[in-house]
């Protein structure tokens, strides 16, 4: 994939990667285009290039990427040692919005870092307009299609 330098996040997208390399660069590009405070949601099948994306943002951020794993159970992962905060949400355990709420995430979300969440789909009534919506898609066993925007069935009016 060029390395294109893009001055907002909507520039960067729709995208197809064709590495998990690809993948980590888009999402250290997008972390570059997205200010403290900004949250990332991210839809997409297990293995469609979430957690690798998220591994980008973190080096985007100036954080290790290999300290980055998908949070699934525990479902938050903070990463401060470096150019962060970065708070790694993964949502897939999450049973209502509100057992969400209870884990913290207004604290966190309101913050001075960047937030990403995996499978938002689970707290969408959670997101506010100014959330950022990334749809991954499996084109072939290397390639990952990356979409702006919310899927039909995420709350319409958090779409961007």
């Amino acid at each position: 994939m060029p390395d294109t330098t893009s001055s907002t996040v909507q520039d960067l997208f729709p995208r197809t990667t064709d590495s998990v390399a690809d993948t980590m660069a888009l999402g250290a590009r997008t972390a570059k285009t997205l200010s403290s405070g900004a949250v990332v949601a991210l839809y997409g099948d297990l293995g469609s290039g979430k957690t690798h994306f998220v591994k980008g943002v973190a080096q985007g951020l100036g954080l290790p990427p290999a300290e980055v794993r998908s949070p699934t159970f525990t479902i938050l992962s903070v990463h401060d040692s470096g150019g962060g905060p970065l708070y790694h949400f993964d949502a897939y355990r999450v049973q209502t919005p509100d057992e969400f709420v209870e884990l913290g995430f207004e604290t966190y979300v309101h913050g001075d870092g960047l937030t990403c969440i995996e499978w938002a789909d689970r707290v969408g009534t959670l997101l506010s307009s100014d959330t950022v919506h990334l749809q991954f898609h499996h084109v072939a066993p290397s390639k990952r299609r990356v979409t702006l925007g919310a899927p039909d069935d995420a709350p319409s009016e958090n779409a961007h």
